[in-house]
């Protein structure tokens, strides 16, 4: 059994920059998938992955070896610590190709305009996969959505939706309502009309949906607050609006 032990392997700098590198993940359309949960989401949707990293001691677990298949790259510990951000690493990883966004004909959209926190863009993710959602479109000045802690937070959200990241977000080409949040003054989200497709938008924290983007949405929706709270985390907000869309009846 032959166990990388070199960090300066190219195999390895290769993941270890995938994992850390943004710009290099999308210049090969690839990614790491870090940890037994989402290796698994991703066997069962897409099945096959492009490498399957895994530690010596990881492998001596059955859930592990089962999901590693016949053929992993083993490394040592050292070297996969090197290639994942995770504080306490999990003994397997993955890289697979970043899939091609193909959104559901006729869904509901989820835009995002300066999300950029991963773990925010991941819990989105996670929460409009788990309500439906077809497609989630962020622009340039959020996280990348196909990082590690986006894709913690996504916990397999990414492989049921179509996932796009634009250089700047339109809504010319969508046909359905188009709703944003804001802090005040808005319709009560319980009495927001929530028929139809719908496209909802997320601005980023601390600031919300820009002024420009703001005038282009006719329905600006407001979650009532108890006293002494200013306001939401984007990703826990954007869970309610779902959540409160997914009750009413659409036709």
């Amino acid at each position: 059994m032959t166990v990388l032990t070199s960090k300066e392997n190219p195999k390895v700098k290769h993941w270890a920059k995938l994992a850390s590198d943004a710009r290099y993940r999308r210049s090969e359309g690839r990614t790491l998938l870090e940890g037994p949960h989402l290796v698994a989401a991703w066997r069962q949707i897409r099945m096959k992955a492009l490498a399957i990293i895994v530690t010596e001691q990881a492998l001596e677990r059955k859930e592990i070896s089962d999901l590693a298949g016949m053929t992993p790259v083993i490394v040592s510990e050292g070297v996969f610590g090197a290639i994942v951000e995770a504080d306490n690493p999990p003994g397997i990883a993955a890289e697979i190709e970043i899939p091609k966004a193909k959104g559901k004909e006729g869904s509901d959209v989820v835009f995002l305009e300066g999300v950029q926190d991963p773990s925010n863009v991941g819990a989105i993710i996670r929460s409009a996969a788990a309500f439906g959602i077809g497609e989630v479109v962020l622009d340039q000045a959020c996280a990348d959505p196909w990082s590690p802690r986006a894709l913690r937070a996504g916990m397999g959200g990414h492989f049921s939706l179509a996932v796009r990241q634009v250089a700047r977000l339109e809504f010319a080409g969508f046909d359905g309502s188009l709703l944003c949040t804001v802090v005040r003054e808005g319709v009560p989200l319980r009495e927001a009309t929530l028929k139809g497709r719908l496209g909802w938008i997320f601005g980023g924290e601390g600031r919300g949906v820009s002024p420009k983007v703001e005038k282009q949405v006719k329905t600006k929706i407001t979650i009532p607050l108890g006293a002494g709270t200013e306001s939401l985390n984007v990703a826990a907000a954007a869970a309610i609006c779902f959540y409160e869309a997914s009750k009413t009846p659409r036709s």
